[in-house]
């Protein structure tokens, strides 16, 4: 079966860029499989994990929104960021989001921009929930 070009692009770089055999991607109205000769179509995205499947492999990315746009001959996901789960560091995100939620505690005291504060937590929710999916696929393999 040929496969589809993926190109997945944040505001400051190009994150991936290959044929593929199928993307699976957190749509705004639930998870989109795109295939090879998928109908064209634009949607947004939701943060979540956004899957790649290629040769047998898949690889994980946590994404946090933005738009997919499914044409003829390729597939673009512009991403208001993406990282591989092998960029992921556990740690980081786990602090982020003790941080996040501490700042939620305290917005009124403080004066914190709540939205702000729960953007910052839903992200590094989807890294800690990318991560963990993908350390449980590899000890099943």
């Amino acid at each position: 079966m040929p496969g589809i070009r993926l190109d997945i692009v944040t505001a400051e770089r190009m994150v991936y860029a290959d044929d593929v055999d199928m993307v699976v991607a957190p749509g705004y109205e639930g998870q989109l499989g795109i295939l090879p000769h998928h109908t064209p179509l634009m949607t947004t995205l939701l943060p979540g994990e956004l899957r790649i499947k290629k040769g047998g492999e898949e690889v994980s990315l946590a994404i946090s929104g933005g738009f997919l746009e499914v044409r003829p001959d390729r597939v673009v996901v512009l991403a208001d960021a993406a990282e591989r789960v092998d960029e992921i560091d556990v740690e980081r995100a786990e602090a982020a989001r003790k941080r996040a939620k501490e700042r939620l505690s305290q917005q009124r005291e403080l004066g914190i921009d709540g939205a702000r504060a729960e953007a910052a937590l839903r992200r590094s929710l989807v890294r800690l929930r990318v991560a963990e999916m993908a350390q449980r696929r590899k000890t099943k393999r």
